[in-house]
């Protein structure tokens, strides 16, 4: 049992399968396509550091899947890096992994929260580097793997080196924040926080309460914004765009002998890092797909969120009902409740349209966000699941000083000038299991029955 640094008591299986032997080489390459390893300040190379292999991509892309066979073949142990999965019952939105899965390869940083509990990027850092430590420890290989980009870039380059705030002020910020959100007053609280010194409160998502009080700590405790304290990832992009470093780009925007010999930074270890997706319209068809499926049998995200509902949670107002999927829901279930448990086929598939539309958008936002990693290779999802797995084994154990992509496995991560961009212009979701009035009468059967009854298992 480990105790991390936020407080959640993890418990963890092992394995007793023999350990891989300790190999010879390490690996001299952690960027794009073509790159070279960094060197730190004080020389010594990312080789010679612990392997950290990152496994991202957008919702439905298939990591999951990957990280676990990947898994088995390294004697690994998987780190959750999304931040619903954290999350004890939102087990159908998040795709978590099965009970199954999580016996077969031991999985960290799920179902360590209760619902109404919000949930950090500071904390996932503390917590992902502690279950780091003690999975490298015995003689394992972490696998992070998870979609959440912002949880992925402070694990790999660290965090900002803000001050804790003191007992005494984390209780003063308490207090001057608890009317406005008793109140539901976000906007009054978002001026209160911009008049005391932070401008960019004002950008937050709404409701988003525990980065509001957060700001206000900072606020109180240094006397300046969160923005004054500067993110190590921005040194090390600082770093990758200056004249001495040759960071060009071929036209299809995929990165070409990337070299970053000479960049000054210090990673704590030798990340392999991989970006799993498909093509656009091959992944908005099976993200489409897999909300139909999260939304069939009795037991799917409307189940999910009448709980959350039940629990007195409201939608949109914390870390959990926020979360795609989770949100469509419980605004439906609400209406349904208000309508005494009544909906039409209509609200039905509106609601549907609207949690596929929220998914695409997030989708597309992860790939926007990672285009911009330099760390990451990308990989065609469509390709033979065994290839991939063959391609990042051999990764981890290559003697080579740079790692290339094979044309076979690459993706390209730019649409300007392609086919794809103009098959995504004419783009229409198309559902396979709800399409007619009739194919949503068992729904609307469940909501009329049981999903505006409330059964509170805390």
């Amino acid at each position: 049992m480990v105790i991390i640094s936020s407080g959640v008591v993890l418990t963890r299986t092992f394995s007793s399968r023999l350990q891989p032997p300790r190999l010879l080489f390490r690996r001299r390459f952690c960027g794009g396509a073509n790159t070279a390893c960094s060197v730190s300040p004080n020389g010594k190379r990312n080789s010679e550091k612990e392997k950290v292999i990152v496994i991202s991509g957008p919702t439905g892309a298939g990591k999951s899947r990957l990280a676990l066979e990947l898994a088995k073949r390294l004697n690994g142990e998987i780190i959750s890096a999304d931040s619903v999965q954290v999350y004890k019952g939102l087990d159908v939105g998040s795709a978590k992994p099965s009970a199954r899965d999580r016996k077969e390869v031991p999985h960290h940083l799920i179902d360590i929260l209760h619902p109404s509990q919000d949930y950090s990027v500071g904390q996932f850092f503390e917590d992902g580097r502690e279950a780091t430590k003690d999975i490298l420890s015995r003689g394992r290989v972490p696998i992070v793997t998870g979609g959440t980009g912002l949880y992925l870039r402070w694990f790999i380059y660290g965090k900002p080196d803000v001050p804790k705030p003191s007992p005494e002020i984390v209780s003063e910020v308490h207090d001057m924040l608890i009317d406005f959100q008793t109140e539901y007053n976000w906007d009054g609280a978002v001026e209160f926080v911009v008049n005391a010194g932070d401008q960019k409160a004002s950008s937050l998502a709404r409701n988003d309460w525990y980065r509001l009080r957060r700001s206000l700590e900072i606020l109180k405790t240094t006397g300046s914004p969160p923005s004054s304290f500067r993110v190590p990832y921005d040194s090390f992009r600082d770093n990758l765009n200056s004249p001495d470093a040759n960071n060009d780009f071929d036209e299809n925007g995929s990165s070409a002998d990337i070299s970053i010999q000479n960049i000054k930074t210090d990673l704590d270890y030798d990340f392999l890092c991989f970006f799993l997706s498909s093509p656009r319209v091959d992944l908005y068809r099976s993200i489409d797909f897999r909300c139909e499926d999260m939304l069939s049998g009795a037991e799917g995200v409307l189940s999910e969120a009448r709980w959350l509902l039940d629990l007195g949670l409201l939608p949109n107002t914390s870390s959990a009902t926020r979360a795609i999927g989770y949100r469509q829901a419980m605004e439906y279930l609400s209406k349904c409740r208000q309508q005494g448990g009544v909906s039409s086929p209509g609200e039905f598939y509106w609601f549907l349209n609207k949690f596929q539309q929220a998914s695409r958008n997030f989708a597309k936002r992860q790939m926007t966000w990672f285009r911009c990693e330099p760390m990451y290779h990308w990989l065609n999802a469509s390709r033979p699941l065994d290839a991939i797995l063959e391609f990042i084994y051999d990764a981890y154990e290559n003697k080579s000083e740079t790692l290339v992509v094979p044309d076979t496995l690459r993706m390209n991560k730019d649409l300007r000038n392609s086919r794809e961009a103009n098959a995504l212009k004419g783009y229409r979701p198309r559902n396979r299991h709800f399409v007619g009035r009739e194919d949503c009468s068992s729904v609307l059967e469940w909501i009329s029955s049981e999903g505006c009854k409330s059964e509170v298992s805390v």
